[in-house]
């Protein structure tokens, strides 16, 4: 307010209007326009599988257009919880169950706009590719990885493990 006179912005009174409009919206409609504002993403769910002798467990997928190999994870159903797709994906990939399953971290992507949960586990089945999107699945030592393994699979692996040892501690 300058010398007592106060200014009339379009936008705050249009925000003004707005605002007294969406306060007596049911709260269902109320969402759907929040949503038409937020930029959409997805949201996947990774697994570093390690076995007992702490190899971790590397899929040759068939649609990965840098580098073929990478660890198994996949996108999350509607209304799925994190942890239930990444068992769900390891069930469908590779038909693997997991035991000691550990929240390891979160990292988001902005291309492609997707958000990445991952978690470190451990199992004693001999992973078996089971779907059209699996070349092969194979255990590697941490010391020992593909040479054709991506830059940024290699970065997260290192990452897994370097969490995992801070747990242990």
């Amino acid at each position: 307010m300058r010398g007592g006179y106060r200014a009339c912005y379009p936008s705050l009174v249009l925000g003004k209007i707005f605002g007294s409009i969406f306060r007596f919206l049911p709260g269902v409609f109320r969402r759907k326009i929040v949503r038409l504002g937020q930029r959409r993403f997805t949201v996947t769910a990774g697994a570093f599988v390690f076995d007992e002798q702490g190899r971790i467990l590397l899929l040759e997928h068939e649609f990965r257009p840098e580098s073929r190999w990478g660890i198994p994870g996949g996108f999350l159903n509607k209304r799925e919880q994190p942890e239930e797709a990444m068992r769900r994906e390891l069930r469908e990939e590779v038909a693997l169950e997991v035991d000691d399953v550990q929240f390891l971290f979160v990292r988001t992507l902005a291309r492609p706009r997707q958000v990445e949960i991952h978690f470190a586990c451990t199992t004693k089945g001999n992973p078996t590719p089971s779907s059209f999107e699996i070349r092969k699945a194979a255990w590697f030592a941490p010391d020992d990885l593909p040479d054709d393994l991506s830059r940024d699979q290699r970065r997260m692996i290192k990452r897994a493990i370097n969490v995992r040892e801070k747990r242990r501690e």
